[in-house]
């Protein structure tokens, strides 16, 4: 190992011109290029100069964006359009991981966006920075809204025709249902619904748990459960029943040298151009008049 390639906790002190408790302070908050060796912190020098170029730069010469949280069918094909049209001169990679999930990597920095929802879109203005405000990097960053989406229960269509439009049946009879994991949108979504009608999540009989909305919907079509919340569009995708419950804001936090990004900039450019607006109406369920506005943390 060379120890031109890396550095101690002093000379990356040194080099940064920080004294090294500081130092010590970003590698605690994840946010300096650093691995332990035998007790003993090391900082590569090719990655610390990178992270000083790319904090220089406000991000603008980065090729790559990794994006986690909330599942979405739409935006997961927005993503997959825009990755094929920039290749091979850019990635951008999008990894369902659930609301709660994402955040925490967006905090730890291993990752550069978190798509949310969390609740009904009329609350959304207010529970969506009240969550982000729970992170200890929140005041350095951004809310942009993406689209509203239509949420409620997927379900097999045989219940559909069994059940109709009577959620009351549907919560009292012994269904399979696919949960979701702690943290989870759709699964914050379902606890609002089930408390408006007296009911808790411990009164349902859970058979699945289901880490994306996609693989909800799925578990459903295989015949390994029954029921589960989602958006239409998950449900659609799957050729399920959709029983619709109301509206949700779908947006996205980063960083604010991130949201400068040349490659996330034109992911929402994509996300508003014609064949996203076709798509949407394919699916149905989605209201994308409003997507790439900035809703919280831009000062």
């Amino acid at each position: 190992m060379s120890h031109d390639s890396y550095m101690c906790v002093k000379q990356v002190a040194d080099y940064l011109h920080l004294n090294e408790k500081k130092v010590y302070e970003l590698v605690k908050d994840n946010q300096i290029p650093a691995t332990k060796v035998t007790g003993k912190w090391l900082f590569p020098r090719s990655l610390i100069d990178r992270w000083i170029m790319e904090s220089a730069y406000s991000g603008l010469l980065s090729d790559r964006l990794a994006i986690v949280g909330s599942d979405d069918p739409l935006f997961y094909r927005v993503v997959m359009q825009y990755t094929h049209s920039i290749a091979p001169h850019g990635l951008v990679s999008y990894f369902p991981t659930g609301t709660g999930a994402g955040l925490k990597l967006l905090q730890m920095r291993r990752a550069d966006a978190c798509c949310l929802h969390w609740g009904p879109s009329e609350e959304s203005h207010l529970r969506h920075p009240a969550l982000l405000q729970q992170y200890r990097q929140a005041n350095q960053w951004v809310l942009v809204h993406l689209f509203r989406r239509e949420q409620g229960l997927m379900l097999h269509p045989d219940l559909y025709a069994q059940f109709g439009q009577d959620p009351e049946q549907l919560f009292r009879t012994a269904l399979r249902w696919v949960g979701r994991q702690a943290g989870a949108g759709s699964q914050r979504f379902l606890q609002d619904i089930l408390s408006q009608h007296g009911l808790n999540v411990d009164t349902l009989s859970v058979s699945q748990t289901a880490y994306s909305e996609r693989e909800a919907a799925a578990l459903i079509a295989m015949r390994h459960a029954d029921i589960a919340p989602g958006a239409r569009a998950a449900a659609m995708e799957c050729g399920l029943a959709f029983m619709p419950f109301g509206w949700e804001a779908f947006d996205i936090a980063l960083p604010r040298n991130i949201w400068f990004r040349h490659l996330f900039q034109n992911l929402l450019k994509c996300l508003r151009n014609d064949n996203s607006q076709k798509a949407a109406l394919g699916y149905r369920g989605y209201d994308l008049e409003r997507s790439g506005e900035l809703l919280w943390g831009g000062d």
